[in-house]
């Protein structure tokens, strides 16, 4: 667990489970051969130390009779499961009327697919377990909700060229994340362009560019690192970043001439 609000919520869950299961006369190797988990998962869920999914919350339940105490749940656990970095991303994602975002080193986290974003994580290093990448992969899918919220949000991207060639997770990962770009590009509230490397003049040499406005009119810039993780909410700081952020707009592809060179970066990859 990486906060202590993660680890309350796990703690409170797992001394819940094992409440029921005790008033129900079970032994740890019973609840778990009647739910379909091992006992060393059961034990670790009354332990606060692994996330129980919702299959496991409800199938538990159940055989315990709790009476859908246990089921209701899930929703707790399930923000539980993700980073308290991405949590806060993620709020202030819900909040926001608009989005934008340059990214130079991979596509950005909210047009990833699964299989890309798992590819991403899987080549950590220092490495993660299966638990953890499956968290991270879980937390990076859940913030796609963003795309289907109403009212819908303005979302601009800009990505490099380079992170629509890199082969990140092997070639077919690639070609299905080309594939899911063009389909989210066409969408009426997304501006997709392309910073194409042969630029010789380029405003977004300092890195990755995030901006988030607020409904209260607000805007934000969000900064991260290998090692860190950053919210900028003074307007000297954030307008800075704005005008950086529309310079490489104006610097990038058009639109449509981004979603030509998807469609030309696809065929190349067939």
């Amino acid at each position: 667990m990486e906060d202590e609000e993660a680890e309350a919520v796990l703690r409170t869950v797992g001394r819940q489970i094992k409440m029921w299961r005790d008033a129900a006369g079970l032994r740890q190797s019973e609840l778990g051969t009647a739910i379909g988990y091992g006992e060393e998962m059961v034990s670790s869920v009354e332990r606060g130390r692994r996330i129980p999914k919702p299959d496991f919350l409800d199938k538990a339940d159940e055989v315990l009779g709790a009476g859908g105490k246990l089921s209701s749940m899930r929703e707790d656990v399930e923000r539980a499961r993700y980073p308290k970095k991405v949590r806060d991303l993620a709020k202030l994602e819900e909040e926001a009327v608009e989005l934008g975002s340059y990214a130079n080193h991979y596509v950005h986290g909210l047009l990833q697919t699964p299989e890309y974003t798992k590819a991403l994580f899987t080549m950590r290093r220092p490495s993660y377990t299966e638990d953890e990448i499956d968290r991270h992969v879980s937390a990076r899918m859940a913030r796609k909700r963003i795309f289907e919220r109403v009212p819908r949000p303005i979302l601009t991207f800009v990505q490099e060229e380079v992170t629509l060639r890199r082969p990140i997770g092997g070639r077919m990962v690639l070609r299905q994340q080309l594939e899911h770009l063009l389909e989210l590009a066409v969408l009426r509230q997304v501006e997709f362009q392309v910073m194409p490397t042969d630029r010789e003049d380029h405003a977004g040499m300092g890195g990755p560019i995030r901006l988030l406005k607020l409904q209260d009119g607000k805007t934000v810039a969000h900064e991260e690192g290998q090692t860190y993780s950053r919210l900028i909410s003074d307007p000297r700081e954030v307008q800075p970043v704005e005008m950086r952020y529309g310079i490489i707009r104006s610097q990038a592809l058009t639109p449509q001439e981004s979603l030509a060179f998807i469609k030309n970066a696809l065929g190349e990859e067939t």
